[in-house]
């Protein structure tokens, strides 16, 4: 099976060998050649479910933003290595991390507090880094729990993920919120799927995504600043995350009521209504984080509002 690949080279599907009929179990204990970062910021709820899920991994380094909880704490305790440092931007923080950070090993996965790998995922990392030869990264499935509830349906399962990749051949792109792994070589798709489940709550969640929509809607006044003539620019003949960025972008800037039809593509026509209540609430708070995204686009966009007075330094 052949795919699309990020910066527009060739990806294929990766089969992993010779553990037909094995325990994956102790196959994910088995220490694996793996430097695992796991970034944080006030994350004790988590931390230690997140740890365990990678203790097969030869290293954790748990790369902490400050937190003024017991995270360090508990992943010291763990037997993590502490890396601190002053967040900035997710793509910057993470950067920081690949280029500054001495890992034991060629094999990079980044996994966040709130995310599990399940011994299935653990067996199968650990065939992909023994074959070098078939991919210098993998994409991996995410499983998004939303109130206890797996979400499968409108276009949400599987959520493919650049997470595992060797040093020096991924790096962010350059982008406040929702950066992707931009991959120098082949590509392969791992098939088990990384949990993602935060333990938070809605309160929490609400608060992210408050955080979120005014970084997201940022970037897209950014993008219309760079691109003012309106057409897509060279972004959309390449495959993978650049294409969706322009793509998405064309959308919020001449689709009459996005908010309203991403709501009817995902939970209709991509069979979001399968999941239920939960998946009627999930479609439905995207769709107010989109419009709320909007909403606050034209504020931003705005000279002398109050969005684009705190945030003129990162539009400038």
């Amino acid at each position: 099976m052949l795919q699309h690949f990020s910066n527009g080279g060739t990806a294929v599907a990766f089969e992993p060998q010779g553990y037909a009929g094995a325990d994956a179990d102790s196959i994910a204990h088995a220490v694996a050649p793996v430097s695992v970062i796991i970034p944080t910021r006030n994350e004790e709820r988590n931390i230690a479910a997140c740890m365990a899920g990678v203790a097969w991994a030869d290293e954790i380094v748990v790369f902490d933003s400050l937190s003024t909880d017991a995270t360090t704490t508990i992943a010291e305790g763990k037997g993590a290595r502490i890396v601190r440092r002053e967040f900035d931007s997710f793509a910057r923080h993470k950067n920081w991390a690949l280029d500054h950070i001495d890992l034991r090993n060629d094999w990079v996965l980044i996994v966040d507090a709130d995310e599990r790998v399940t011994p299935e995922l653990a067996a199968e990392i650990r065939a992909a880094v023994a074959k070098p030869d078939v991919a210098v990264g993998f994409y991996i499935p995410r499983m998004t729990y939303f109130c206890g509830r797996w979400i499968r349906h409108g276009g949400i399962y599987p959520d493919y993920n650049m997470r595992l990749f060797r040093r020096g051949r991924g790096r962010y792109e350059d982008r406040l919120v929702h950066e992707h792994v931009m991959l120098d070589g082949p590509a392969g798709y791992l098939k088990r799927p990384l949990v993602h489940e935060d333990d938070k709550g809605l309160e929490r969640y609400f608060e992210r995504h408050n955080h979120y929509t005014t970084l997201e809607a940022i970037e897209i006044v950014r993008a219309k600043r760079r691109d003012r003539d309106g057409k897509l620019g060279a972004d959309v003949l390449v495959a993978g995350p650049p294409r969706r960025r322009a793509l998405k972008n064309f959308a919020q800037r001449y689709l009459p009521a996005r908010p309203v039809f991403v709501f009817l593509y995902m939970y209709l026509l991509k069979g979001g209504f399968l999941d239920g209540r939960i998946g009627f609430r999930y479609f439905l708070l995207k769709m107010l984080f989109d419009y709320v995204t909007d909403l606050k686009v034209k504020e931003i966009a705005t000279p002398g509002s109050p969005l684009n007075l705190k945030y003129r330094h990162l539009l400038d």
